[in-house]
C-alpha cells in the first residue's frame, strides 16, 4: 500500500512540491468515479488510488459535502452527482447565464403554465441546467444535470440549428440517433434537412420523439458574439399542446430566448 509521502515523492514532475497532495487525490478520486457510474465504495477507493482507507473516506465526505458525489441508495458505494457535469457545461458558456435567465424563465413558465427550462451543449450531448416548474397539477420534472438526445429534443434541433453550417454538419455525422419512438428521425442525411426548417422557423419542436405524449417547444440563446450558448425550452403533455397551437407557443419561446440573448448583447437582426 502507498503511504502518505509515496504519493508525493513518486511524481516525476518537476512542480511536484507545489502540488497539494490531497487536492490531487481528490482529483483522481473524481476521474476514476467518472467512468465508474455504478460507484465505488470507500475500502476499493483507497485500493485502486493506492492511498490509506482512512485517506480515502475523509476525501469522499468533503466531496460528499461540497456536493460532488453522492452515496448510491442502500449501499456504502460513492458515485458522482451531476454538479461537475454542470460546472463543466457551465465553463463554455457565458459564465452569468444563470443570472440573465432565471427571471425569463420564469416568465415563460407564467405565459405557459409548463415547466420552462435551461439547458446547453455537452459534447455530442445537450445538458440541462435549470428549471422552474410548470403551474399545472400535472407538470414534468428534470433534474439539472440530466443529459438529453440532441437528435430529439427540441433545444438540441435549436442550438444545432443555430451552428455555423459547417460545425452543425460535423456534429450531425457524429450523432448517435437510437429510434424511441416511431416520431424519431434516425437519419443523418434527415435529420440535417430537418433542421434548415427548424432555424428558418427559430424554434424546434418534440413531437413524441423520444417519449410518447410528451411535447417539447425550444429555441436557441445566443453570447455577445452571436454564437449559439444554450436553449431555452418548455415541456408539456401533448393533450395540452394541440398542433394548431404549436407555432403560437413557440413564438412565445422565442421571443424570451431572445429577451436573454439581449441581455448578452447578441444583435439578433444582424444573424442570419
Amino acid at each position: 500500500m502507498t503511504n502518505e509521502s509515496d504519493w508525493e515523492n513518486t511524481s516525476d514532475n518537476p512542480r511536484a512540491r507545489y502540488i497539494v497532495p490531497n487536492l490531487d487525490r481528490a482529483l483522481v478520486m473524481l476521474e476514476l468515479l467518472s467512468s465508474r457510474p455504478e460507484g465505488i465504495n470507500v475500502s476499493d477507493l483507497g485500493v485502486e488510488l493506492k492511498i490509506p482507507k482512512n485517506s480515502a473516506f475523509r476525501i469522499a465526505v468533503t466531496l460528499e459535502n461540497r456536493g460532488f458525489l453522492e452515496k448510491v441508495e442502500n449501499t456504502k458505494r460513492y458515485r458522482l452527482t451531476p454538479r461537475l457535469l454542470i460546472l463543466g457545461a457551465m465553463s463554455v458558456t457565458d459564465a452569468n447565464l444563470f443570472e440573465k435567465s432565471i427571471d425569463v424563465m420564469r416568465r415563460l413558465r407564467d405565459a405557459t403554465g409548463e415547466t420552462a427550462l435551461l439547458g446547453t451543449l455537452a459534447d455530442d450531448e445537450g445538458v440541462v441546467l435549470d428549471q422552474a416548474l410548470g403551474t399545472h397539477h400535472f407538470k414534468f420534472a428534470v433534474d439539472p444535470g440530466t443529459r438529453f438526445c440532441l437528435h430529439t429534443a427540441a433545444p438540441g434541433k435549436a442550438m444545432l440549428a443555430g451552428l455555423p453550417e459547417k460545425e452543425r454538419i460535423e456534429r450531425v455525422k457524429r450523432l448517435k440517433m437510437p429510434r424511441f419512438t416511431a416520431n424519431t428521425i434516425t437519419s443523418h442525411d434527415a435529420f440535417l434537412e430537418h433542421l434548415k426548417e427548424v432555424g428558418a422557423r427559430g424554434y424546434g419542436f418534440d413531437l413524441a420523439e423520444e417519449m410518447e405524449g410528451q411535447t417539447c417547444i425550444g429555441a436557441a440563446i445566443r453570447g455577445a458574439t452571436g454564437a449559439v450558448i444554450a436553449a431555452l425550452w418548455i415541456t408539456a403533455p401533448s393533450s395540452r399542446i394541440q398542433d394548431g397551437q404549436l407555432d403560437a407557443f413557440g413564438a412565445v419561446v422565442k421571443a424570451h430566448a431572445d429577451e436573454i440573448s439581449s441581455r448578452f448583447g447578441a444583435v439578433l437582426s444582424q444573424i442570419a
